[in-house]
């Protein structure tokens, strides 16, 4: 049963989301409503009504702590054992493997009819010491045997397994990262891995996983020309996992659709396998949203999974950025979620920002024009109250292409845009504020079509 709780802070706070959480005219063409009597409650429900799992990493150390396992079984449908299924947990000494943590969080994760996601065999971190000190030919063996071993105790368990880690350099380079991997067996190991895994478990999901490589990057390309080399030549992966790990120096990417999408492409599932985003607030609300848009907008992103169910255990706790807080209390950005999903909270309590009340139009006009090309401006009026933030759709015929756009974050459905603030959230009543672009028309003269716009 929901506590009361946990509704009295979504309904304070459902002021902060509204902008954050406009999805649904962004993908009701690709994704169906939910269902029967009322829209589902939880992002586990909320999410299965997509198609789509969502999930947290869980820590064993933590299963005694009544609201952290009622917050977990309450509202997702996935787990990932955070820590318990790595090589120094598993085998601490070679040939010695221990799965007791790791099995209390599969275990329950299972009682409650959750999928499982496996994480991770082959990673250059959290490796005992005595990994690095064998020579090749041992390493091979024991890399192999270590595979073999894990996915054999959990073989039929686990939905999807995180079969290599962080294989590649941060930076320009897409390069290889150095590892007892990497140095002794050569590229050809994520290859054997995986080929390794295929036959341990038929049947599991076998995923390439990493960070910062969310948008359209050098790192992001290194992994997708792999994950397309492994594909022309039957190598067996089927999922990329992308980590997801954003704050105001890495933000959200704007990207992130057309990255899943081109991976998506090559014949692999997607999967946002570890999000967190620092912050609070609308902000944070605003970027968790996004990332949501994005899965649902790709058919084959099967589903996200947030690292960790409460700020106070995240490894990342002084930038708060999870969907509850220390108290187990929803956050905006937990609203934002569960209704781009197509789910529904507590509802608001009636009074202040918020309530409704808030609202503003949207104006299109071409502001110059040229033969190949034009440049629009919308402007954003807010009505009879102040308004925090706002949020604008936008669609352009096809074939025309966007080229650039200024004074707000755009975030795209196909041809659809839904722009929002960059800086210029906040108005009064009867302010307005403006965003452009600029289209290159290949072909087509007509105007784009202001769908809407929602303020908060």
């Amino acid at each position: 049963m929901r506590m009361t709780l946990l509704r009295l802070s979504r309904a304070a706070t459902a002021g902060l989301v509204a902008a954050a959480a406009l999805t649904a005219a962004a993908h009701s063409a690709e994704a169906a409503a939910p269902t029967g009597p009322a829209a589902a409650d939880t992002l586990g429900a909320a999410a299965a009504a997509q198609g789509r799992y969502f999930g947290t990493a869980v820590a064993a150390s933590h299963l005694g702590e009544a609201d952290y396992v009622s917050t977990w079984n309450r509202e997702f449908n996935s787990a990932t054992p955070e820590n318990e299924m790595k090589w120094d947990a598993t085998e601490p000494t070679r040939g010695t493997f221990t799965f007791s943590a790791a099995d209390r969080v599969v275990d329950h994760a299972r009682a409650q009819g959750m999928d499982v996601r496996g994480h991770t065999l082959v990673w250059h971190s959290q490796l005992p010491s005595w990994v690095g000190g064998l020579g090749a030919a041992d390493l091979r063996a024991a890399m192999n045997n270590h595979i073999n071993r894990v996915m054999g105790h959990y073989k039929g368990q686990i939905h999807s397994w995180d079969v290599v880690n962080e294989a590649f350099q941060d930076g320009g380079s897409g390069a290889r990262r150095s590892s007892p991997f990497q140095d002794k067996l050569g590229d050809g190991y994520i290859e054997e891995a995986f080929r390794t895994a295929r036959a341990a478990d038929p049947a599991a999901t076998l995923c390439y996983n990493d960070y910062n490589t969310d948008g359209v990057n050098a790192k992001s390309t290194a992994v997708y020309n792999m994950v397309k080399d492994f594909k022309s030549r039957g190598v067996p992966i089927d999922c990329v996992g992308f980590q997801g790990h954003f704050n105001s120096n890495s933000p959200v990417p704007a990207d992130l659709r057309a990255n899943l999408q081109r991976f998506a492409d090559l014949g692999v599932d997607v999967q946002i396998t570890e999000l967190d985003i620092e912050g609070s607030g609308a902000a944070q609300a605003d970027g968790y949203a996004r990332v949501v848009e994005a899965c649902l907008s790709v058919d084959r992103c099967t589903g996200i999974t947030v690292w960790g169910v409460t700020d106070k255990y995240s490894w990342r706790s002084g930038g708060t950025p999870l969907l509850f807080d220390g108290n187990y209390e929803a956050k905006p950005a937990y609203d934002a979620v569960l209704t781009a999903l197509g789910g529904t909270g507590g509802g608001d309590d009636g009074g202040g920002p918020g309530d409704g009340t808030a609202t503003c139009t949207a104006t299109y006009t071409r502001t110059a024009d040229w033969s190949s090309g034009y440049n629009g401006q919308v402007t954003v009026t807010a009505g009879s109250e102040p308004i925090g933030s706002w949020a604008a759709t936008v669609t352009f015929p096809a074939p025309q292409r966007v080229e650039a756009t200024w004074n707000a974050a755009p975030s795209w459905n196909g041809d659809v845009m839904t722009a929002r603030p960059s800086w210029n959230g906040t108005l009064a009543a009867g302010a307005s504020t403006s965003f452009g672009f600029t289209v290159t028309k290949n072909g087509s003269d007509a105007a784009p079509v202001v769908g809407g716009c929602t303020a908060s």
